[in-house]
């Protein structure tokens, strides 16, 4: 009998879902079917694959009665929050508005002997490997502009959110997106990493942990097919003396603990100002003790089980370590956490860079407050990081912030803000982060690739 994956519900530990994995051969005919539907595709007018795209992406928001229980029963996030068609439907529709301008041609210069400019072209075959913590979301991220760029998309979707990129596909097709132009596909890691290495793919974008980055470098190291990664985090954010308190505790608390804290942009660690930091831990507590953790179903549940008891389980090993050296951990344990998914959320103070919590990714409910006495100090811990993803910075003071903002190793920043993804921003990191860039105008850059024309006009 063949492998299959399994979706197991962090409701209650059943399989929700089950597919069988493609075997290397049926895996390699589909990239091949993407391959031979590309030039068509691409060939087709800007606008018509614009269309037919956002007409995919408005199949999605028809679904969305089935697809927002679908994911409490896959992930975990409460019905309440109504899914992700809102962002999913802002991404695709900046991608498209910006469409014509970033894929124009570059006009270097013409005059009676040359005309030279730079088309962008696109690169042929995009896999897409998707995470579970923002399935629609992530996926469109890529998906969106790599077929309104002309490319074909395979799409890969995580075990945990099984049937996503089913919907999705079906989705698109149904909308007009030809079959082959847009396909979903179930792999195990030893075919993804074989159809990789074997040059199946044009170009590779992953978004998930560091170690399933390594991986697909390694699978596509001598290639030279294109890799972008979008991987950990352990986005700070800093309040200082002068920011508005209110607003940075209800924002850095939500940032940090919505979703179970199961988001690459979440707030992990928080430094505050010593003027600001008694007031600033008083309201973070009272915040979290206000959540309501229970079966996502119920439209009371303010925060559901995490993903899977193994990603609880680290979260609490992190906070039981930095408890026992020394942290203070302010939430007493809730009625409803069981010991397995469900997960009760947790402040703590007394924490050092010593601890896991502070220094490694948690991707759960759980933040570390620090007191700071100034920016440098600041930003010398926000520095003290292998990752670099987004930063959050409060203060009043704009030219502080651009100031510090220039300081810090990341790859947003965000001023009175967190948590959040512009899509005329480029969605970028460094360090352990990964490295590329999705959305925005760079997104189209790096969903092509550039060739020049220099054409002499007179053969004398």
């Amino acid at each position: 009998m063949g492998q299959t994956l399994k979706c197991i519900s962090p409701i209650d530990g059943s399989v929700y879902a089950e597919r069988a994995v493609l075997s290397l051969q049926e895996a390699q005919a589909t990239a091949d079917r993407a391959r031979a539907a590309q030039k068509s595709w691409a060939a087709r007018p800007l606008q018509e694959r614009i269309d037919l795209v956002m007409a995919g992406v408005a199949a999605i928001g028809a679904m969305n009665d089935e697809i927002v229980p679908e994911l409490a029963h896959m992930m975990g996030r409460p019905v309440r929050y109504g899914g992700e068609f809102g962002g999913f439907n802002e991404r695709a529709s900046h991608m498209a508005s910006i469409a014509e301008t970033s894929l124009a041609d570059i006009e270097v210069g013409e005059d009676a002997s040359f005309k030279r400019y730079i088309k962008r072209i696109p690169h042929g075959v995009v896999f897409v490997v998707a995470p579970w913590n923002y399935p629609y979301m992530t996926a469109i991220n890529t998906v969106a502009p790599a077929l309104i760029a002309g490319n074909t998309v395979v799409l890969k979707h995580a075990t945990q959110t099984l049937l996503v990129g089913e919907r999705m596909a079906a989705a698109f097709q149904a909308a007009g997106v030809p079959a082959d132009v847009f396909q979903n596909v179930f792999l195990s890691h030893d075919v993804t990493n074989d159809l990789i290495a074997a040059r199946a793919f044009d170009f590779v974008n992953f978004t998930g942990s560091v170690g399933g980055g390594q991986a697909m470098e390694r699978a596509a190291a001598g290639t030279f097919v294109g890799v972008g990664t979008e991987l950990g985090g352990k986005d700070p954010g800093y309040v200082m003396e002068d920011a508005d308190l209110e607003a940075a505790v209800d924002t850095l608390i939500d940032g940090a603990m919505f979703n179970a804290g199961q988001c690459c942009c979440g707030i992990e660690r928080i430094y505050v100002h010593e003027s600001l930091y008694d007031a600033f831990v008083a309201k973070a507590v009272e915040t979290v003790k206000g959540y309501k953790l229970g079966h996502p179903m119920d439209e009371a549940t303010t925060m559901g089980p995490m993903a899977n008891v193994r990603f609880a389980n680290e979260v609490r090993a992190q906070i039981a370590e930095a408890v026992a050296d020394g942290a203070t951990a302010h939430i007493e344990t809730m009625p409803e956490d069981d010991g397995g998914a469900y997960l009760t959320p947790q402040i703590l103070t007394g924490v050092t860079h010593k601890m896991r919590v502070m220094r490694d990714e948690s991707f759960g409910p759980v933040v570390g407050i620090m007191k700071v006495s100034s920016d440098a100090e600041a930003i010398e811990l926000m520095n003290d990081s292998e990752f670099g993803l987004t930063a959050s910075l409060w203060t009043k003071d704009l030219d502080r912030a651009a100031r510090i903002g220039d300081e810090i190793e990341t790859g947003t920043v965000f001023m009175n803000r967190a948590d959040y993804l512009d899509p005329g921003l480029c969605w970028t990191g460094c360090k352990n982060t990964g490295r590329g860039g999705g959305l925005s105008v760079i997104g189209f850059h790096n969903l092509t690739r550039p060739k020049s024309y220099h054409l002499k006009k007179t053969a004398g």
